[in-house]
């Protein structure tokens, strides 16, 4: 009896929370830590205790739990660090102008470029800093072409999503909830893109053909202002690319493979007063990232808080009962599910999600088939997810209800969503 009733008040706990987060009551930074104190409680673990080996809430879940995602935030750390340089040295903004010469006046060649130069852009930096620099850029462009501000943002936030499936923090997030290799993450990343690649442009594509060409007026750049802003070798285009790259090519960690990204990116660049250059990107790359980093040290909190033995024995029947054994159990349990990644819900890595993904991973499921869903999922969350703060932020500046782009996405997100987890069921099972 005492069993169930645990099980119930940790499920209460859960679907308290979710609210809380969806509904914006609060956001995840401080949901996430207070209900990894809460869930261990219920289970019947102590809050303190003086034997070091015994678990307790204090030791095990809020000290080591604290310090648990520590890779992940290094890697968060200096790929904030690398995409802050690549701003101050004008490559960011260089690519945004060639994507505009290129394009023309043509609004659906112009989506398609600014779409391919965003993925490269967003796969060195995803963060909201560069999404406000792209997209006070992009959106005004695309707005003077004659695209709607829906359209528009759907550009950004599908790039911006794409571009985060290479993310190197996103795989280190993976490789320490899961254990899977950086160098394998970086393959998968490079297959499981294509699917996305090609439902997001077809949407894309889409769009702006349903879109009424209407020229809007827009307060853009003079040639003046464009002619006095920092040229750029073009040799240093390329350098977005280059962390990725040295990833997947020599298999070096996050941390080394981006000092070697910001020697090349300077090499390339060349650009005065690199002393200042690094040294100013480093502390605004930390300030930009500070709720990231923030959010990882609650995710390491609630990880060890649904490991903790006494948890894991209350919720092991309740997850082996739902985790799914079958190949297409699996594929349409996730595809279907898929929207609950939205608003930091139970297949969120970056919310909920973190700790049902390890619940599930002891409940049977192999880690391999959990990264795979849960980085299938993101495909919902990081385009429609309306608490996303790009999702905010581009809405608020185009003038568009972000619950607009949530509808106008989601049915798109979740077929891109579906074919992954065909071939991560190919993969896994």
């Amino acid at each position: 009896m005492l069993h169930i009733i645990r099980i119930c008040a940790i499920l209460l706990t859960f679907l308290l929370f979710s609210g809380l987060m969806m509904t914006r009551k609060m956001p995840a930074i401080l949901a996430l830590p207070i209900m990894a104190v809460l869930m261990p409680l219920i289970a019947g673990a102590p809050l303190f205790s003086a034997d070091k080996s015994t678990f307790s809430i204090a030791n095990n879940v809020l000290t080591q739990g604290s310090m648990r995602l520590g890779a992940t935030i290094a890697a968060l750390i200096f790929g904030a660090w690398f995409g802050e340089v690549l701003k101050k040295i004008g490559v960011t903004e260089a690519l945004v102008r060639k994507a505009a010469e290129l394009s023309g006046d043509k609004p659906l060649t112009m989506a398609i470029i600014f779409f391919i130069i965003g993925t490269i852009i967003f796969s060195s930096s995803d963060g909201l800093g560069m999404v406000i620099l792209v997209g006070s850029i992009v959106i005004p462009i695309l707005l003077t072409a004659g695209l709607s501000p829906l359209t528009s943002c759907v550009v950004l936030l599908a790039c911006h999503a794409l571009g985060s499936l290479f993310s190197v923090s996103g795989w280190a997030l993976m490789h320490d909830l899961y254990g899977i290799p950086i160098a394998d993450m970086a393959r998968y990343a490079a297959l499981f893109a294509i699917p996305a690649t090609i439902v997001y442009l077809a949407m894309v594509v889409w769009m702006v053909k349903r879109d009424v060409v209407v020229r809007k007026a827009w307060s853009m750049p003079t040639a003046d202002t464009l002619n006095r802003r920092k040229q750029v070798n073009g040799l240093a285009l390329i350098s977005p690319l280059v962390p990725v790259t040295i990833i997947f090519v020599f298999k070096m960690d996050v941390v080394p493979a981006i000092c070697l990204s910001l020697a090349i990116c300077l090499l390339l660049a060349r650009p005065k007063r690199i002393t200042h250059i690094l040294v100013s990107s480093l502390v605004e790359g930390i300030q930009n990232v500070a709720g990231a980093i923030g959010l990882m040290i609650g995710i390491g909190i609630l990880l060890n808080a649904v490991t903790a033995p006494q948890v894991s024995v209350v919720l092991k029947p309740l997850i082996e009962a739902i985790v799914p054994g079958s190949l297409w159990g699996y594929i349409l349990l996730f595809s279907l599910l898929s929207p609950l990644a939205l608003y930091r819900g139970p297949l969120n890595s970056y919310g909920l999600g973190s700790g049902v993904g390890v619940l599930m991973m002891h409940g049977g499921l192999s880690p391999l088939a959990t990264m795979l869903a849960l980085r299938s999922a993101y495909l919902v969350q990081g385009l429609s997810d309306p608490t996303n703060t790009h999702n905010v932020w581009s809405s608020d500046f185009a003038k568009v209800d972000v619950n607009d782009i949530l509808r106008a996405t989601l049915p798109w997100a979740m077929v891109a969503v579906l074919i992954s987890m065909m071939m991560a069921g190919y993969i896994a099972f």
